[in-house]
């Protein structure tokens, strides 16, 4: 019989439940799960292509010593040796572990006791600095401690949501749809989105406020001005509960509506709407992520965003409040164990002696880290710099995602100790691995997560463990045994260590700390295994129905009271005449971090299969940059090249890049080489989106578009992006010099053997060669090639790896890249989940579709996730514009 499992999905902060059903042939398929709060059935595209990406291709699946295959009991105790060898000879502070939003709750807590409490330093961080440490010292800076005040329902109850640096539609779909389903049922509700960029979450703005990139502080700082000049300030609530507002109010009225006019760049009468809207409205969620955290003063904004929300007693309510989007999946209860190198476990504070013994009491441990740790930056300039000499880095792949990533590489080179957790064997940062741990993946692990809402979930295991793969926690625990701390971590299950975490959360607490799951303290297997999703706080004991903080004050600085937290609007262009464009990197919809996953999905691929860069018009104009050429992106530490996507969705003077590319789907697309190590002065987040860059046309020889069945083995060419289609690899190229023989090239790249002859053409006169290789009927490879970006039907094309070919005709067809008429090119793919393409939906509203439901109920394009619903909406708009002419 085919066994449903109801587990957790491992993309991002929303949290959504997924039921992974496995059938008696062992194909698995997922949905989502109907019974879950955070998506009450809705998954998004990549959640909704889970059961794509679990094969085992290239998958670690066994311990390496130094790349060659060795037992778990050589490898941990070559990892435990090392650390305790380097410990003694150079101190606790000479090693670091580097952790991921992607580890479990269960894991993240191991690693954070073995390290502050029994090697005794705070040298772990995590990837969350990356984004979310600014949210965090906001919060614990406003409100005493990093709490979330609200949850998902108060977007879809408020009569105004504000979205501020974040794209929605396509980095938290599915909470995205939430709140497009709240805004159908009530039409007056309304949505802002301040984003220098237009980004698809615009489809439901009625106020886009295309600030200037880093002016967010300025924007707000003068809507708290405004919030006093007009008497909207609840003068109750700010006396009752929180203080400091005289001293804010001073230095923002230094601010004038002119000042923020010039600084935000907007025109003045979409500022006073803003304005206007926020003042007139009670029911207001401010929703924030990775455009206001990821910034050099991203603390410094989150505080300006949570100072009107205090000044104005909207917070803990139904319908009102800031709101902090998680990024990953697990950030949240990283945080809750301590996962940055400045916490402590529980939300307790490193800096307090009184926390710092209350861990150690309830640990047991010999020691206590008594100084915060080195911050995501600073710990790899460490590493490069030799202070750190044995690093540890688990489920996530530094030398693509951190800034400076070139000086990262360069450190981990040179590290004279380096262990590394992953599930794939090979990516950018598990080839400098001295030891390669063998982790378990999702599917295969259990454990919980936490999302933005604050609501613990189970992740659990429906598949078979492979190889030799173990789970984090495992793995750190054994070392952790063999460097004389068995006692310790005499773990056997994940619910031993999630009981542990619990009975910590409550630990001479008394309502003292707002996380507190003591409820679940005494927590056997049996009830772990059938673990609903709840909220925190659970306090053992006491009945606690309020879902919300704040409401009535309660704040967790000592006198009770939140604190207002005067900022200062500083200078944020940072371009000059050598680098004059500013670089904002991000998401795109169906890719997640570095592709390491959703990497294997030949569906996710097909949306957008190659790197980026977003240029408007006039900027490509004088720059030279042709639509769907290709354009060099530099700053001073290093350099990009990319597919130009010309667009006026951007500003001018600005270009986006998404991040997750890598050196094993491109040739020169790590984005976060250009990206330098400035950070945030309190969180020490580092600040990806505004980056000095020149940009310049790259000059082609020749163009290319390829398929094949296998993996190319070597690349030779100035530009290629390599991704998963069905069938095979569908392949993007550039070439700054003429390749001489193309049949050459062709069996050296794709392992084509001599015996097999190519079918095709070569025409000097327009610089067009076609070349097709096949054995029998089925399509080993074939190539397009054009002095101009190629113009081939490749969704097409990409079909015929799985079509055959013994018809001669169907070979002619595919070399001169024409479809015929029985079998229609879809177009590149708009919507993932259902594999519409935009030739599809131009159709459609060709024939009679005039609406985004409309081409829904044709095609289902749009009806799943729903965030390519923008992109419909601009098919269809298009279309019937172009028809009215």
């Amino acid at each position: 019989m085919p066994v449903e499992t109801k587990t957790t999905c491992p993309y991002c902060g929303v949290g959504c439940g997924v039921v992974a059903r496995v059938d008696e042939d062992g194909a698995v398929s997922v949905k989502g799960d109907p019974d879950h709060p955070s998506n009450y059935g809705r998954l998004c595209s990549k959640g909704s292509a889970l059961a794509e990406t679990i094969d085992l291709d290239g998958r670690i699946l066994h311990p390496e010593i130094g790349g060659r295959q060795s037992t778990w009991d050589a490898a941990l105790d070559r990892v435990a040796e090392k650390f305790a060898k380097t410990i003694v000879e150079h101190g606790p502070d000479s090693v670091a572990f580097y952790v991921s939003g992607q580890l479990l709750t269960e894991d993240y807590y191991v690693a954070n006791k073995l390290m502050k409490g029994f090697i005794g330093s705070a040298n772990i961080d995590t990837n969350s600095r990356l984004c979310m440490s600014s949210s965090v010292a906001g919060h614990r800076r406003a409100f005493g401690s990093d709490t979330v005040p609200g949850n998902y329902e108060d977007l879809e109850l408020a009569d105004l949501v504000i979205l501020t640096g974040s794209n929605l539609a396509w980095c938290h779909p599915v909470l995205y749809q939430r709140l497009a389903a709240a805004k159908a049922r009530r039409p007056g509700m309304r949505v802002v989105v301040i984003d220098p960029r237009r980004t698809m979450t615009a489809d439901i703005a009625d106020l886009h406020l295309a600030i200037r990139p880093d002016t967010d502080v300025a924007l707000f700082v003068g809507l708290f001005s405004h919030l006093v000049s007009n008497n909207a300030i609840d003068q109750n609530y700010v006396a009752a509960h929180t203080s400091g507002f005289a001293e804010t109010f001073l230095a923002a009225s230094a601010v004038s509506f002119a000042d923020v006019l010039e600084q935000t760049g907007l025109p003045t009468m979409q500022l006073r709407e803003f304005y206007r809207l926020f003042t007139a409205t009670e029911k207001v969620v401010t929703c924030y992520s990775q455009g206001v955290n990821q910034s050099s003063s991203g603390t410094d904004k989150v505080n300006a965003i949570l100072n009107c929300h205090l000044a104005t007693g909207r917070i803990g309510r139904p319908g009102m409040g800031p709101f902090s989007l998680t990024g990953q999946p697990n950030a949240m209860g990283g945080r809750e164990v301590g996962g940055l190198a400045n916490m402590l476990a529980a939300h307790m504070a490193l800096e307090s002696e009184e926390d710092r013994d209350r861990v150690q009491h309830f640990w047991q441990s010999p020691v206590i880290a008594g100084k915060p740790g080195l911050k995501a930056v600073d710990l790899f300039q460490a590493v490069g710099d030799g202070r750190i000499k044995a690093l540890w880095i688990m489920a996530t792949n530094p030398v693509v995602s951190m800034p400076d990533a070139d000086a990262v590489e360069a450190a981990l080179k040179a590290c004279p100790f380096v262990v590394v957790s992953d599930v794939l064997k090979d990516t950018d940062t598990a080839r400098h691995a001295h030891v390669l741990l063998p982790s378990l993946g999702w599917g295969e692990k259990s454990g919980t997560v936490t999302s933005s809402e604050r609501r613990i979930s189970r992740q659990r295991a429906f598949l078979d463990v492979p190889g030799a793969a173990r789970a984090d926690w495992w793995q750190l625990a054994e070392v952790a045994r063999r460097m004389g701390f068995a006692e310790a971590f005499a773990f056997d299950t994940p619910a031993q260590i999630f009981a542990e975490h619990a009975a910590l959360s409550a630990f001479d607490n008394d309502g003292r700390r707002d996380f507190d799951i003591g409820a679940h303290a005494g927590i056997d297997r049996q009830a772990y295994d059938v673990l609903s999703p709840f909220q925190w706080p659970q306090p053992a004991g006491r009945d606690r129905a309020e879902s919300r903080f704040f409401a009535k004050g309660g704040f967790y600085h000592p006198d009770g009271k939140a604190r207002f937290v005067a900022v200062e609007p500083v200078a944020c262009d940072r371009t000059s005449a050598a680098y004059p464009f500013t670089l904002n990197t991000g998401r795109i919809r169906d890719q997640w971090h570095t592709m390491t996953r959703t990497g294997k999905s030949a569906r996710l691929s097909a949306h957008i299969a190659e790197p980026f860069a977003e240029l408007h018009p006039r900027d490509a104009l004088e720059l030279g940059v042709v639509p769907a050429g290709l354009v060099e992106i530099e700053s001073p530490g290093g350099r990009a090249v990319v597919r130009a996507l010309v667009t006026d969705r951007q500003a001018r003077g600005s270009v986006f890049v998404p991040m997750h590319w890598n050196d094993q789907f491109a040739a020169k697309a790590r984005i976060d080489t250009l990206v330098p190590p400035l950070t945030d002065r309190i969180s020490g987040q580092p600040a990806s989106k505004n980056v000095a860059v020149a940009a310049r046309a790259l000059k082609v020889a020749c163009y290319g578009f390829a398929v094949s069945l296998a993996k190319p083995e070597s690349l030779d060419a100035a530009y290629w992006a390599l991704a998963k289609a069905d069938g095979g690899w569908r392949l993007e190229l550039a070439f700054t010099d003429a390749v001489e023989d193309w049949s050459a090239w062709c069996r050296r790249t794709f392992v084509i053997p001599d015996t097999i002859d190519p079918l095709g053409y070569a025409d000097q006169r327009t610089g067009e060669t076609r070349l097709a290789f096949f054995d029998g009927p089925r399509l080993l490879a074939a190539v397009f090639l054009a002095r101009e970006p190629v113009a081939v039907a490749r969704t097409w094309a990409v079909a015929q790896l799985t079509a055959e070919h013994a018809d001669l005709r169907k070979r002619f067809a595919l070399v001169a890249g024409r479809p015929g008429a029985d079998k229609p090119d879809p177009g590149a793919t708009v919507c993932s989940c259902f594999g519409v393409g935009v030739n599809q939906i131009v159709a459609a509203v060709h024939g009679g579709c005039r609406s985004v439901e409309a081409v829904g109920k044709a095609l289902n394009a749009g009806t799943n996730c729903g965030s390519c619903r923008g992109e419909i909406r601009g098919i269809v708009e298009g279309c019937l514009a172009a028809a009215a002419e």
